[in-house]
């Protein structure tokens, strides 16, 4: 689907200002002035993160009162539980609870739900199997806030609860014994965007300060929430929540920690995934290398391994399940590429995507575990709100559904909007689930593109590339990108710059890459200059850029590419279009 490009714009003089004011290269003036930051003191706060940066945890909602039952929990001997969600941000979030509890000697377990078979959140018959098994207080990890019925259940059963979680709420909040989150009614927390791994660090930072009776934390406790940060830095970025405030100081910090200290699972898991070889690590090893490995365990079912990889301090033990996380991610890759192929075959024959406000694709026999991977990664090729539902085959479970909004409506509210067709519905603005009986699809899908509709604007439908700027190839020198790489950690809020450049040549390729040949290489030249392109789950546009004859205009993301100790400067290419 072709974009339009829009050229941010930018005020020349305060650019100007900005450079000599606080001493920083033209280039990285102009960028932070795009985003924003106009004065010296906050590019020193944005440049230099410091982890003092970090706001006390008894200013998060409920995290002094969460840490206070914990602690005592604890210190009482009692069964205490950790109930984590199956994704990255779960299973890291649990694994920074178990790690602390553990080192306050606390008797201490985790759960994880299965996907496939038990669903998102907290459920009865989770609680009620824990109970027999002597659970005396669930604390949840990102996941709860919904759960109004299950929490009354445990109530019941004299179960204590803490949630601890940053997802929407409905009107009913769930009558736990503390309610920790970010955003609760009549909070003034300033910083509504933690995940939920960043959560349940918060609570075990303030548990830690308990647990040393004094704000100043034991050197044990001060290295296990040193290395924390780094976990909480997982979770954050494959939670895809905005890489700004103290997610910002999470994630700069957690890079490091991981480089310096990591646990023996995330060590094994980093060198299986080629990361430990690199000098530093960007956020984008998280979300490309590290992230889909956890989630892949989760995708199929298997998140409590995750769990055990990020808890282990066995090196064998590590070692073992990195590498099956690993396979387990090449797993998941082959069954999102069949997914995948089959919905976009469904667009082709049942859709017109220049005109339709929303996609609804399903498909009996989808494996519900990479739906809404596959739903992410149409909703972004046709810039339309996607809902992807695996269906059960044999037609007696009801189907499982996730969608990605594409940025262009809010799909709790519209899934909302919709709730007599469905079963189950919750999550976020951008990603939502569902569950939905398969004799209601057709009248879902009639409603929810009506509700689409009604939200989008007609300028909505155009997708579009935001360009930070123009430059010739000749500029992309490794140092120009090395200071560029200064507004790092990039993610959510804080895109890495996209840039442009005009009547470029292709000099090689393109080819096909990558498993799938979902990939693309090409090499530009410009001016006498060449440099490679990358184009990730852009296999498609082999064939098109092989038939243009003459120069095409690039958007592309600039990259420093380590191979071999080596460091040069690469492109991945965001979009391309024939030089007018």
């Amino acid at each position: 689907m072709e974009k339009n490009w829009v050229f941010r714009q930018h005020d020349e003089h305060q650019v100007s200002e900005l450079e000599s004011a606080a001493s920083i290269p033209p280039v990285v003036a102009k960028l932070l002035v795009q985003r924003g930051i106009t004065s010296s003191e906050d590019v020193r706060s944005f440049l230099d993160v410091k982890l003092t940066g970090l706001r006390d945890p008894e200013e998060l909602p409920g995290a002094l009162e969460a840490a206070r039952l914990i602690y005592a929990a604890a210190k009482d001997e009692k069964r205490i539980i950790i109930y984590g969600d199956y994704d990255a941000d779960g299973m890291t979030g649990t694994s920074i609870f178990y790690r602390c509890l553990k080192l306050i000697g606390a008797d201490v377990g985790y759960y994880v739900p299965n996907r496939m078979e038990e669903g998102y959140g907290l459920n009865i018959e989770a609680i009620d199997r824990l109970a027999s098994q002597g659970a005396e207080l669930l604390i949840t990890v990102d996941c709860g806030i919904a759960s109004v019925e299950e929490a009354a259940h445990a109530k019941q059963l004299g179960l204590q609860l803490v949630v601890t979680d940053h997802h929407q709420y409905g009107e009913t909040l769930p009558d736990a014994d503390v309610l920790v989150h970010p955003s609760l009614p009549d909070s003034d927390y300033p910083f509504t965007g933690l995940c939920g791994s960043a959560v349940a660090f918060k609570v075990a930072w303030s548990i830690c300060k308990i647990a040393s009776d004094s704000d100043k934390v034991s050197p044990r406790l001060r290295e296990f929430l040193l290395t924390a940060v780094g976990i909480a830095a997982i979770g954050t970025v494959a939670d895809v929540v905005p890489l700004l405030d103290e997610n910002r100081v999470i994630v700069t910090h957690g890079l490091i920690s991981l480089k310096q200290r990591p646990p023996e699972g995330l060590k094994a898991l980093m060198r299986v995934a080629g990361s430990d070889k690199k000098q530093t690590l960007g956020s984008e090893d998280i979300g490309f290398a590290i992230g889909p490995r956890l989630n892949a365990a989760g995708r199929l079912g298997q998140a409590q391994l995750g769990v055990e990889l990020l808890t282990t301090d066995d090196p064998d033990r590590a070692v073992s399940l990195a590498e099956y996380l690993d396979q387990l991610n090449k797993n998941r890759s082959s069954l999102e590429r069949s997914v995948y192929l089959a919905a976009t075959k469904q667009i082709k024959e049942n859709y017109d995507v220049e005109n339709d406000p929303a996609l609804v694709l399903a498909g009996q026999g989808w494996h519900p575990g990479v739906i809404g991977v596959v739903a992410g990664r149409i909703a972004e090729k046709y810039h339309r709100p996607t809902v992807i539902i695996a269906l059960d085959q044999v037609g007696v479970k009801p189907g499982s559904g996730s969608g990605r909004s594409a940025g262009m409506i809010d799909l709790h509210k519209a899934f909302g909007e919709c709730t007599e067709y469905l079963l189950k519905h919750g999550g976020h603005a951008a990603a939502a689930g569902l569950t939905i009986e398969e004799n209601q699809l057709d009248a879902f899908r009639s409603a929810f593109c009506d509700v689409a509709q009604q939200m989008m604007d007609e300028q909505d439908r155009q997708a579009e590339v935001i360009i930070d700027a123009e430059v010739p190839l000749s500029q992309l020198t490794l140092q120009t990108v090395q200071q560029v790489e200064q507004l790092a950690p990039f993610g959510s809020k804080n895109p890495r710059p996209v840039l442009c450049a005009s009547g470029v040549e292709i000099a090689d390729g393109p080819k096909r890459m990558g498993g799938g040949d979902r990939h693309m290489t090409v090499k530009f030249k410009q001016h006498g200059v060449t440099i490679r392109a990358v184009g990730f789950g852009q296999g498609d546009w082999v064939e098109p850029l092989d038939q243009i004859d003459g120069p095409v205009d690039i958007a592309f993301k600039p990259v420093i590419n380590e191979f071999r100790g080596r460091r040069n400067v690469e492109v991945h290419l965001e979009d391309w279009r024939k030089a007018s």
